[in-house]
């Protein structure tokens, strides 16, 4: 996408000084960059430098700019649905309503349990599959259920025999778990790594450049949190689905609000939707692709705040504070 002044797509010429001023003052803490696009054009683009991480492996202070990538954290999650929505339209993969152990024969055992045969694609879609699960440890320890299962012999098997804490379909709960099984569904469907297909599938169509996909010890890209993109890169992913230019009859069906998630936002398909239909991918750290369609505009933020409890600060700052801020003419 090419970079156009702020008043050429109706936002206003200070755009640029009002994010200068939000960090200059303190109020976006371990920002990393930024980038604003609307109807298809980049308005705004900003780099800082910080300390940064590669999941748990430190990269120590990372001067950041257009190529440089970032952690995507749990956005990669969000992204594995739209790599599930392309496999679907290319027939692929099965429906969200067929039966999750169908695809998983050599869990036959596990399909004994009535309960468990029920478990659907789409419960694992929505992250309402009533397994027990809890990410609330740090993500450097094995008692956060992610990491355990990364350390597990067998993810996907790990997943899926996690005893019962609710009925599926009643409760969202949050699980990486989820997001593996998925990616899993998408690499039997196509018969690729998860990682491949999406270089085929979406990074090249749509230019997004360069990225990187941590994998676990069996070569499977980590579904969960593994991906690295530019900001650009991911900016001109949300402005592909926002124009509907890649799965067009799946985006909404993905976007559409499913189950409650918490106070005003429900769960999509592996999204976070508000009553608005707004929509949002989300990483640890302050990662987060917000997609506005209701104006036409796409909001990237990457920043360094891993596992810190005011990650949201600074990327809900950039949004409410700067841009939302600029369009309905609030002063500095």
């Amino acid at each position: 996408m090419r970079l156009i002044a702020p008043e050429k797509a109706g936002l206003p010429a200070d755009l640029p000084h009002r994010l200068d001023a939000l960090v200059r003052r303190g109020g976006a803490p371990a920002l990393h960059g930024v980038v604003v696009a609307r109807r298809g054009r980049i308005v705004l683009e900003w780099y800082g430098g910080g300390e940064d991480h590669m999941l748990n492996t430190p990269l120590g202070h990372v001067h950041f700019g257009p190529d440089t990538l970032h952690d995507l954290r749990s956005v990669t999650k969000s992204l594995v649905a739209l790599l599930y929505g392309l496999a679907l339209e290319s027939g692929l993969v099965p429906e969200p309503g067929e039966p999750l152990l169908s695809l998983f024969p050599e869990y036959a055992g596990l399909a004994a349990d009535p309960r468990r045969a029920g478990l659907t694609i789409g419960h694992a879609l929505t992250m309402t599959m009533g397994l027990e699960w809890d990410e609330s440890a740090p993500y450097t320890s094995p008692e956060n259920s992610e990491i355990a299962m990364e350390l597990a012999p067998d993810r996907c098997r790990y997943v899926l025999e996690r005893p019962f804490v609710e009925e599926p379909g009643e409760q969202w709960r949050y699980s990486g778990g989820a997001a593996a099984l998925a990616g899993a569904i998408v690499e039997k469907g196509t018969g690729l790594r998860l990682q491949e297909f999406a270089r085929t599938a979406l990074f090249e169509p749509l230019g997004a450049g360069p990225f990187e996909w941590s994998a676990g010890s069996d070569g499977s890209a980590l579904a969960a949190s593994g991906l690295r993109l530019t900001p650009r890169g991911l900016a001109r992913i949300g402005q592909a689905i926002l124009n509907r230019e890649i799965a067009p009859g799946w985006i909404g069906e993905m976007l559409r609000p499913r189950v409650p998630a918490w106070e005003g936002v429900s769960y999509g398909y592996l999204w976070y939707v508000g009553r608005d239909g707004r929509a949002t991918a989300m990483g640890n750290g302050g990662q987060r692709l917000f997609l506005l369609p209701d104006l036409d505009l796409v909001v990237v933020v990457t920043a360094g705040a891993y596992d810190e409890a005011g990650q949201d600060t600074a990327p809900r700052a950039v949004l409410e504070d700067v841009v939302l801020a600029a369009i309905r003419g609030d002063a500095r």
